[in-house]
């Protein structure tokens, strides 16, 4: 609780965005939010983004791992989406020759874990600058984001259109939260960081209250399973197929 409230501290409730108004299509850029103190993320916007003013956009948002802590937003662009949209030369696919994503990228300060109350605080600040499509949020992370991605989505599971964790762990015990959201599970059968079983156990508990989750279980690889998962086109198309539910029709 005291970790919880210390990180609480620093992102504050009230935000205020700085420079968000100097985002450029097509690019990614760091930003910072004006709480207590200055807490940063990466955003990315599609190369398309504003040329049509009614457009709403789909959203990632992306949960580092525990390496990527810190204030040096350079450290969130290590693995997965920021680090693919970073280099447009070097991106694994096209999609109508473009990326139709906004990529959200927080950074989770030094000794602290992802808090679900902090995250959604922020999502609301950037869904109040930009065109986000609230029906088209993609939740994702690995390691310790992936135990955020859980987390997060059981304390908000309305909030999501698609889960997307990897090598994490979540809460077998709330799964019926999140049955109906679609949730394509990764995993290394040989993680010695966080044992495949969590992968499992939590596919089998969202299974037995009538969820259909999807699996990757990659037999050779080890904790690092995000590298090959987040170059994957399909994982990308797959998401644009998933829209949330609205309440009334669960």
């Amino acid at each position: 609780m005291r970790r919880f409230r210390s990180w609480l501290a620093l992102f504050g409730i009230l935000c205020c965005a700085s420079g968000v108004d100097g985002a450029e299509p097509g690019k990614q850029q760091g930003e910072t939010v004006e709480l207590k103190v200055k807490t940063g993320y990466q955003l990315f916007l599609p190369a398309a983004y504003g040329k049509d003013p009614k457009a709403k956009w789909p959203l990632i948002i992306f949960l580092h791992g525990s390496g990527e802590r810190g204030t040096d937003l350079e450290k969130v662009k290590i693995h997965g989406p920021p680090k693919l949209v970073q280099d447009a030369a070097t991106f694994p696919f096209k999609m109508n020759e473009d990326f139709p994503f906004i990529v959200l990228s927080p950074q989770c300060p030094d000794e602290h874990w992802w808090s679900s109350l902090v995250l959604s605080t922020l999502l609301d600040e950037i869904e109040s600058k930009y065109a986000v499509d609230q029906d088209r949020i993609y939740l994702t992370g690995l390691s310790l984001g992936g135990f955020g991605t859980w987390n997060w989505a059981m304390a908000q599971p309305d909030r999501f259109a698609a889960l997307v964790p990897i090598c994490g762990k979540g809460e077998v015990r709330a799964a019926k939260r999140i049955k109906d959201i679609p949730t394509w599970i990764f995993h290394g059968a040989k993680d010695e960081g966080v044992p495949v079983i969590h992968a499992t156990e939590m596919v089998e508990a969202l299974e037995k209250v009538g969820g259909k989750p999807k699996s990757t279980i990659y037999p050779d690889l080890g904790h690092d399973c995000w590298t090959v998962t987040y170059a994957n086109p399909e994982l990308y198309r797959w998401l644009l197929e998933q829209k949330r539910v609205p309440k009334a029709t669960k």
